[in-house]
């Protein structure tokens, strides 16, 4: 049976290519404790299993040792030019985009399969595994189609990697977070915090008061996977789902919605929100989040709107 450990294989593998990759930038000032830092990250997903609590542990101090010194640099290796890119864009038009989506396509299918066929693949972790597969088939059709050269792939994604930088890690630390709030009982301290200012058996207040939570905390801690563990203990699972005898599935699907409606507010959220206006080189920093709030508000109150009609019919 496949495992997420076929995802993590994959991913390791990427890293430790991007690893070795660095090693050998010679434009890269900082090219050996950028190397250090990408193979940490692959041994992380390649060794994790085997490195116990202590060892993973010294391996994310590592990690934030040398991103927190400065000590990730950048190489000044060339892409395509510009003018083969427009070259190929004029060619290909927007078949150029298909690859791109053989990987929903494929999470989709392949979700939907695990599920049919539970001996394939493991049937919780059936949308990462197909997600992983989709990736693979997408490379595959590049290679087949684009005839890049066998490198290029992983010298673009390196380089793209690089302009990421620290950032890349982020949803795995503040994931990494929420679970250490959860185990530690923030969420039921919040929840017995936030209980006395609700109104009693009051579903309005209770839904309210989960969703803005979600979002806020989001906000605070940059990533729902990491806000979710604390509202769902504080007031998702003891109050809308025991109390209100709300529908689980709908009360964790629609706050999860929530609370990315704070990630579109947050400069926590740097992978999403700094590293694309670093990318795009805007004048501001914060343009990206200035843009989105527009939207995430009114999506929000549709959301805690959604959580009280379909949460409780």
């Amino acid at each position: 049976m496949i495992t997420l450990a076929f995802c993590y294989w994959v991913a390791g593998i990427m890293f430790a290519i991007f690893a070795i990759i660095t090693a050998f930038d010679s434009s890269n000032a900082k090219r050996w404790t950028s190397a250090m830092f990408w193979a940490l990250l692959a041994t992380s997903f390649l060794a994790g299993d085997y490195l116990g609590d202590l060892g993973n542990g010294l391996l994310v101090l590592g990690l934030l040792g040398i991103a927190g010194t400065g000590q990730l640099g950048k190489g000044a290796q060339p892409g395509a030019s510009e003018a083969d890119k427009r070259a190929q864009a004029a060619m290909r038009g927007n078949r150029i985009f298909l690859p791109a989506l053989i990987i929903p396509a494929a999470a989709l299918i392949g979700t939907l399969a695990f599920k049919h066929w539970p001996t394939i693949a493991d049937p919780k972790q059936a949308t990462l595994i197909a997600l992983a597969f989709g990736v693979l088939i997408a490379l595959a059709a590049c290679f087949a189609w684009l005839r890049p050269g066998h490198a290029t792939p992983f010298r673009d994604g390196h380089r793209l990697m690089e302009q990421v930088g620290w950032a890349a890690i982020l949803p795995q630390m503040l994931a990494s977070l929420g679970a250490v709030f959860a185990a530690a009982g923030v969420g039921q301290a919040v929840g017995a915090v936030i209980g006395d200012a609700i109104p009693h058996g009051s579903l309005l207040g209770a839904v309210i008061v989960y969703g803005l939570g979600m979002a806020l905390f989001t906000i605070v801690m940059g990533n729902a996977f990491a806000a979710f563990p604390v509202m769902a203990g504080a007031i998702g699972v003891p109050i809308l789902i025991h109390q209100q005898g709300g529908d689980p599935a709908v009360i964790a699907a629609i706050g999860m919605l929530a609370g990315f409606c704070g990630t579109l507010m947050t400069p926590m959220a740097a992978n999403f929100n700094l590293v694309p206006a670093a990318l795009l080189e805007l004048k501001d920093r914060y343009g990206v989040i200035r843009m989105q709030i527009g939207t995430a508000v009114p999506m929000l109150i549709v959301n805690i709107a959604f959580i009280y009609w379909f949460g409780f019919r």
